[in-house]
Parts: structure tokens; sequence; C-alpha cells
């Protein structure tokens, strides 16, 4: 099966570019459509699509609070936003919000459809000058305040998940190597995060990094 994707976006003639750009690609399949936050929420509901594409500054609701309602929903969609925003704080709170990939509409056709592919897999897509902000800014012991105060205990496969987790790698490459189906990692990850209080991926790698999990290990 291809990947479902639905493109949301204010402005038509960018949207249609968009949409244009991901269906000459064979194993992408643009599902719906729709120009506010609203409408995102709703189609994700809906559609229940494989990723998302999304702008942040459009009327009715903007992305930041669409992907909040979505991410309430709990449908395993992932959210790639696509902005003219540059600001590190509008990366930050996109991601902070439940965002898995971050890119600037000035982005080549080549690199949307691959961060479509990526996206798609679980993986953090974020513009390469951009990268250390989050980065960064995730690992501040703030972010994780909530974290340490009302964590619970991970098994010790739980660990061993998070260190691959931290590494960057993606549910089928965690199943491979720990010997596990990828249905089994989904719901590994999915406890995870629950027990972290954490929303996506990159908060749950920043986190293992910060608290040496995955320091030494290969």
């Amino acid at each position: 099966m291809g990947i479902r994707v639905v493109v949301v976006d204010d402005h038509h003639l960018f949207r249609n570019g968009v949409i244009g750009i991901l269906q000459n690609s064979p194993d992408v399949e643009v599902v719906g459509e729709g120009e506010n936050g609203f409408e995102a929420v709703h189609l994700v509901e809906l559609l229940r699509p494989d990723v998302l594409i999304m702008d942040l500054t459009m009327p009715q609701m903007n992305g930041f609070e669409a992907t909040r309602r979505i991410r309430k929903l709990h449908v395993p969609v992932h959210i790639l936003i696509l902005t003219v925003n540059e600001e590190e704080k509008a990366l930050f709170d996109a991601m902070k919000h439940g965002a898995q990939g971050y890119l600037i509409k000035t982005v080549d056709p080549d690199e949307l459809v691959e961060a479509v592919h990526n996206v798609s897999k679980g993986k953090a897509v974020v513009p390469d000058h951009l990268a250390p902000t989050i980065l960064s800014d995730l690992s501040n012991p703030s972010t994780y305040e909530e974290i340490e105060n009302a964590q619970q205990p991970l098994t010790l496969r739980e660990i061993d998940i998070l260190r691959e987790i931290g590494t960057g790698a993606t549910n089928k490459d965690i199943a491979k190597r720990l010997f596990i189906s990828e249905n089994t990692v989904r719901n590994y990850v999915r406890r995870i995060l629950d027990k972290l209080h954490v929303i996506n991926r990159v908060e749950a790698a920043t986190y293992a990094v910060r608290e040496g999990f995955i320091k030494n290990y290969k």
C-alpha cells in the first residue's frame, strides 16, 4: 500500500502544487485536502491518513492548535509542518505539540517527497540549519520537569527500545535488531511515550541521550 497523505494549506495554488508533486510519486496517495486547522482535525479523524502535511498560519485554527487537537484523537498519523516560518521558536513549538517533521516552503520537490517517506516511517525531519536548536532545546532540563516529577519505571525491554529510538532507528530497524515484530515495537514505543510523558519519538530520543541511555551503546 502507498503512503496515504492529507494536505492542508489555506493557499489554494500552493496546496495544488504540493498535491501535484506528491501525485508524481508512485507510492504516495493524496486522500484529502483542506484549508484550515478545523478541516485538518476533521480529515485526520475521518480518513486516518499516514501523513498530514499542514501549514502553521491558517484562518480559523492554526497548525499548532490543530496538531494539539489531533494528538488528543490518538490517531497514528505523522504530522509534517510545511511553512514559511523559519523562527526557531515555531519549530520547537510545533515539535512539542506533536509534529514529527518541519520543512520550509522553499524546499525542493524531491526533498518534500523524501520527507514524506521519512516521516511516515517515524523519522524526525527538520531543516539542517535548525536541527541543533531542536536538540538543544529539548535537552533543556526544564523541558523534562514533568517527566522527572512523574516518570514511571521502564522495563529492561523498554529500555532496549528506548536506546534504539535514541539512535534514530525506525520501527523496522528495531524489529530486526531485537528479533521482534514491528507491531510489537509499535506497542512498546507507545508505552514508552506514555510512561515518559513525551509526545513523540524526537522527545523520547532526546531524553534517551540526556539521561545516558545510549552512552557507549552500540
